[in-house]
């Protein structure tokens, strides 16, 4: 038996190719208006600050000569395949877990295009309180953590099925 796509979560990939399109079109933005270290206030707190970084969250292993490219590459990969494959076996109406993973999966494709493209990550968001500064991260990175934190949300907003009362 085969299921009509919009009747799935994939109904809700409009939404990663959203996130793509923002994402990559700061970085271009970025990386047409900015040279590498250069920094320009915004607001109280936010700077955009054009950095490259070759590893993952924080620059993990942005120091190991290459291969984290790949490795990175292959996990993004691997978590859109995963996402892709729980909206499909989901229904179009469990929206909050269909909008957390859309998300998730446009941040994952918006950083693994810079990991293949470029060889690195184009971040530019740099938050700062006095003289410390949170570690400089993009749009994408942003669209992954809050699609995280949706699909928390969701674990705690989740109705009990049928078969989970009838334990209780």
């Amino acid at each position: 038996m085969s299921k009509s796509i919009c009747s799935t979560g994939l109904r809700w990939l409009w939404l990663a190719v959203v996130v793509i399109i923002v994402d990559l079109g700061s970085k271009f933005l970025i990386m047409g208006n900015f040279q590498l270290g250069e920094s320009m206030p915004l607001i109280p707190y936010l700077n955009l600050f054009y950095a490259q970084n070759h590893g993952a969250a924080f620059s993990f292993l942005a120091d190991k000569g290459g291969w984290q490219r790949w490795f990175f590459a292959v996990i993004a990969l691997a978590i859109v395949v995963a996402l892709v494959v729980l909206m499909y076996r989901g229904t179009a109406k469990q929206k909050l877990n269909n909008i957390a993973f859309a998300m998730i999966i446009g941040g994952a494709l918006g950083n693994l295009f810079d990991r293949l493209y470029h060889g690195f990550v184009v971040d530019f968001i740099d938050f700062y309180v006095g003289n410390w500064h949170f570690a400089t991260f993009n749009l994408a990175d942003s669209f992954i953590c809050v699609g995280a934190a949706l699909v928390v949300l969701e674990g705690f907003l989740a109705k009990p099925t049928q078969a989970e009362k009838s334990k209780g």
